[in-house]
């Protein structure tokens, strides 16, 4: 698996910092409506104020996943390709064929049950989950990579 494209970095960089803008103006509306004499104003600028840093804990997380997840990736020493049997069928869209791909994983889940413990199979399986569109259990799959590779630090 290649690193990034630079196309990926500028684009998270412009989401990041559009994100931030608009948390910015969200307290400074927050700190407008705390100032008011209503109650009502009150208590929803104190709820807006509260949105910005749960918005801000999320980005976090998810840039540290993205990160790790990006950095397994690379680390990856793996002859296979991304997907899970080279080149899957293509709809008309681009989009990978989910039948096709989930027919592949598999391959993949057998892999992790026979080294639970290692941290390549589970990033492997999120790969194929990914193919298929189950994002959830590709999210799950990954992030159970990460875990494994801090827990095991190799």
């Amino acid at each position: 698996m290649s690193p990034r494209p630079w196309r990926v970095w500028v684009t998270v960089a412009v989401l990041v910092t559009v994100l931030g803008v608009y948390f910015v103006l969200l307290g400074e509306r927050a700190l407008v409506l705390l100032a008011a004499p209503q109650l009502v104003a009150k208590l929803l600028g104190a709820g807006l104020f509260v949105l910005p840093f749960i918005g801000a804990g999320l980005i976090l997380a998810e840039l540290r996943f993205g990160l790790a997840a990006d950095r397994l990736a690379t680390q990856l020493d793996d002859p296979e390709p991304d997907s899970v049997d080279g080149e899957l069928p293509r709809r008309p869209s681009g989009r990978i064929d989910r039948t096709a791909a989930a027919a592949g994983y598999e391959r993949r889940r057998a892999e992790v049950e026979k080294a639970p413990s290692d941290w390549r199979p589970w990033l492997r399986l999120g790969l194929a989950y990914d193919d298929a569109g189950d994002r959830r259990r590709a999210r799950a799959a990954v992030r159970r990579a990460i875990e494994l590779h801090r827990a095991t630090g190799s």
